[in-house]
């Protein structure tokens, strides 16, 4: 299919971020976009800005009159999330439109281009950002599609240079609906394989067997980089003219050296296929960010960029909205905000929060995302949790999923070791004005928590500036 075909494409689900950068694409290359949404975003008001027409009930007649009126020429792009009794959804499909998933449409955009595609139940978001910075930072004609915001880019979307722009791209290669079995990369990077999405797979065999299909699509002579914790079957599944290279902390092909915190920073150096990388200070804190810098350091030497290019782009590289954000310090006490909802996830960043912050009282506000996912993983986010001082929980954020019976917040509530409250999200900011007992706060989830951080930033501002 020849998606120059169409002149008007509609997004069902425009605000998602994996969405939402397909967008900002056809909305660059000149299409007429818009969308449906349920609720108002910073990132839909970005695409209204930018250009896009988008609406938030769920009615045809919001639908603009030229795409409803042109049916050959409105490509309508839909993402899982939206139910298949959604009214707008059902009246385009009854009509014959043309609708594609957003993977399949990501799937032809880089069909042809020099691919790679990052892929993981954790690290993937921050790991292409990566490589898509590095390429950029190091002048190299990238376009990339990501599940984030880049800090360094300012968005989720990168474009080429207009000369070269069928030369190369990067990915976020989603495995919720086995989305990346659309996608063919060069070069792909597999940072973990842990049980997640169950409510899709039904058992990690299911979820493990998917992702060797993804690597088994790798082109010949491609490179697959694969994490030390990722499960072994997948280096077997490649093609026999795709070399592995497996990397990790220490005592992989890949690894690094000498990791130490210092000034908040994480210095390494590494060891790889053509790539010594001297002593290099990253500033986004965590040593599982340590790895994922590994392997974005290694794609893009991969690719030609020398190692002063790729060391000077790491120091540079500040990182993505919600991944191990800092978004308020002062003398008093810090507060950061992560995307994580996996038990692994928040294990790796509480245990980064320790290293760098030894000793301090830590509270973490959490928001459980999805019914199915708290069940079928309640013991490892009690686990996980209770790493820090003090817990405030608050109710499940269930997504596209409709509430379980007997699965709620204080099931898990009941589990934590930690101090621990539970609270609905006014409590908690209620009681943030008036109790201060911490010197590190973490906000935690991958619901609509991130509503609450500038609320709080704003909190803990007027609060240090009345005690100074």
């Amino acid at each position: 299919m020849n998606l120059h075909q169409f002149r008007h494409i509609y997004f069902l689900g425009i605000g998602g971020i994996g969405m939402s950068a397909l967008a900002r694409w056809f909305l660059a290359k000149g299409f007429a976009v818009a969308g449906y949404d349920k609720t108002p975003t910073p990132l839909t008001r970005k695409l209204e800005e930018e250009g896009a027409v988008i609406h938030f009930d769920d009615d045809v007649n919001l639908i603009p009159a030229p795409f409803r009126e042109n049916k050959a020429q409105t490509l309508v792009i839909l993402t899982p999330a939206v139910p298949a009794n959604h009214t707008e959804r059902q009246y385009l499909v009854e009509e014959g439109f043309t609708i594609m998933k957003r993977s399949q449409v990501l799937g032809l955009l880089t069909q042809d281009q020099y691919l790679v595609a990052v892929a993981g139940t954790h690290g993937k978001t921050t790991t292409s950002s990566m490589v898509a910075h590095l390429l950029h930072h190091a002048g190299v004609s990238t376009s990339a599609f990501l599940g984030g915001i880049s800090t360094d880019l300012g968005s989720n979307l990168l474009l080429p240079h207009q000369e070269e722009e069928r030369a190369l791209a990067v990915v976020e290669a989603d495995e919720y609906d086995r989305s990346f079995l659309t996608l063919h990369p060069d070069i792909a990077i597999v940072t973990s394989t842990d049980p997640d999405h169950l409510d899709i797979y039904g058992e990690k065999e299911a979820l493990i067997e998917s992702f060797r299909q993804f690597v088994r699509q790798i082109k010949p002579n491609g490179y697959l980089l694969l994490n030390h914790t990722a499960d072994l079957s997948l280096a077997e599944a490649v093609n026999s003219s795709v070399t592995v290279i497996r990397y990790g902390l220490e005592n992989e092909e890949l690894a690094a050296d000498g990791v130490q915190i210092a000034e908040g920073a994480m210095e390494f150096s590494a060891k790889g296929r053509n790539l010594l990388l001297p002593p290099t200070a990253l500033q986004v804190p965590g040593f599982h960010n340590v790895e994922n810098a590994l392997a974005a350091a290694q794609a893009v030497s991969l690719l030609g960029v020398p190692t002063e290019k790729i060391s000077s782009g790491i120091s540079e590289y500040t990182g993505v909205k919600r991944r191990f954000e800092k978004v308020y310090a002062s003398e008093k006490r810090v507060y950061l905000d992560d995307y994580a909802h996996h038990p692994r996830e928040i294990e790796a960043f509480l245990h980064s929060v320790r290293a760098l912050y030894p000793e301090q009282r830590l509270r973490v506000i959490f928001q459980p995302h999805l019914f199915t996912r708290t069940r079928d993983f309640l013991d490892g986010f009690a686990r996980s949790l209770s790493l820090a001082d003090e817990v405030w929980l608050l109710e499940i954020y269930p997504a596209r999923e409709l509430p379980i019976p007997g699965i709620t917040s204080a099931l898990l509530f009941e589990k934590l070791t930690a101090d621990k409250l539970l609270l609905t999200k006014k409590e908690a900011l209620e009681l943030l004005n008036k109790n201060l007992d911490y010197k590190v706060l973490a906000t935690i989830g991958a619901g609509d928590i991130d509503t609450l951080v500038p609320e709080i930033k704003k909190i803990l501002e007027e609060k240090d500036h009345v005690l100074e």
